[in-house]
């Protein structure tokens, strides 16, 4: 029975080896010549901790002084993003180990001018966690938004993701921002372009897609799309303009659906809860669903 097994396992293996060999994705298993996920996230923490110096402390790190602490951090990101960024640039352009060299020197210049955007990022957040606190009446303090709010932690990761992407590097700035969406039901594409002051709202089940602008002072609850009319032109659609436009001051209620590159709600409006909007909204309107009738039952 023993050798049977051994045999029926031997078997299997050359089989599923054999399949490997069909040259499909799927098919990599070089899997130390991709990003990881693991490193990424790890990424994101410590990112976590320079925007908000005071909040997330990593006990590992004895040195309290701010410079000497902020600095070991920063050589711990470098160190760790620009080994990511390398990867995923040599993945991404298919570059044999001739070529390496000139994608490392690549992506320390990245990682690099990715990390002069942190205090730009930490601006933008700033009126993130403002919009947050003012425009909800359950927030206690600023701390509470800052360890317990989904919402801002999605946020977070977006902005940080959204530089990245403007930088064009690959893969890391999606697989980012797929963590946070993983983790608090927000999914926000980093492509996006999202002005100061934005609020997400409870958050759960939101939709932001890649080519989305959004001003400022905009308020958005859970269930919230902002999409694409659609996408049967599939890879055709690549870098076109799929996604509404939302202007300053606007609210979009609960299970609104926003869909189309040419969609744009102007400044000021409101978007009642279960709205589904495939045209442009003047400024200052107020779209309601018709109430549905009630019946009591006897």
């Amino acid at each position: 029975m023993e050798n049977r097994m051994e045999n029926e396992v031997s078997i299997l293996v050359n089989t599923i080896l054999e399949d490997y060999g069909n040259g499909r994705a799927i098919d990599h298993i070089d899997t130390f010549n991709q990003p990881s996920r693991d490193a990424i996230v790890d990424i994101i923490e410590k990112l976590r901790r320079i925007v908000f110096p005071g909040y997330f402390r990593d006990k590992v790190y004895k040195i309290y002084n701010i410079k000497n602490n902020l600095s070991v951090i920063i050589e711990d990101v470098i160190y760790n993003l620009n080994k990511q960024i390398a990867i995923a640039l040599r993945y991404r352009e298919n570059v044999k180990e001739d070529g390496a060299e000139q994608m490392e020197a690549k992506a320390q210049e990245l990682t690099l001018a990715f990390l002069r955007t942190i205090p730009k990022v930490r601006e933008f957040v700033d009126t993130d966690l403002q919009a947050s606190f003012d425009g909800d009446p359950a927030a206690g303090s600023k701390e509470e938004i800052i360890f317990a709010y989904p919402g801002l932690y999605a946020i977070t990761v977006y902005r940080l993701a959204h530089e990245m992407y403007r930088l064009s590097v690959p893969l890391i700035p999606r697989i980012m921002t797929e963590h946070a969406h993983g983790l608090t039901g927000i999914d926000i594409h980093p492509g996006a372009t999202i002005g100061k002051y934005f609020f997400i709202d409870h958050g759960t089940g939101i939709v932001i897609g890649e080519t989305t602008v959004i001003g400022e002072h905009v308020k958005v609850y859970q269930g919230v799309t902002l999409g694409a009319l659609s996408t049967k032109g599939g890879q055709k659609l690549r870098n076109k303009r799929r996604h509404p436009t939302i202007e300053d001051n606007v609210t979009i209620y609960s299970g609104a659906s926003i869909l189309g590159g040419e969609t744009i709600i102007g400044k000021d409006a409101v978007i009642g809860g279960n709205a589904f909007i495939t045209s442009s909204i003047a400024p200052g309107t107020k779209v309601t669903v018709k109430s549905q009738e009630l019946q009591t039952l006897l």
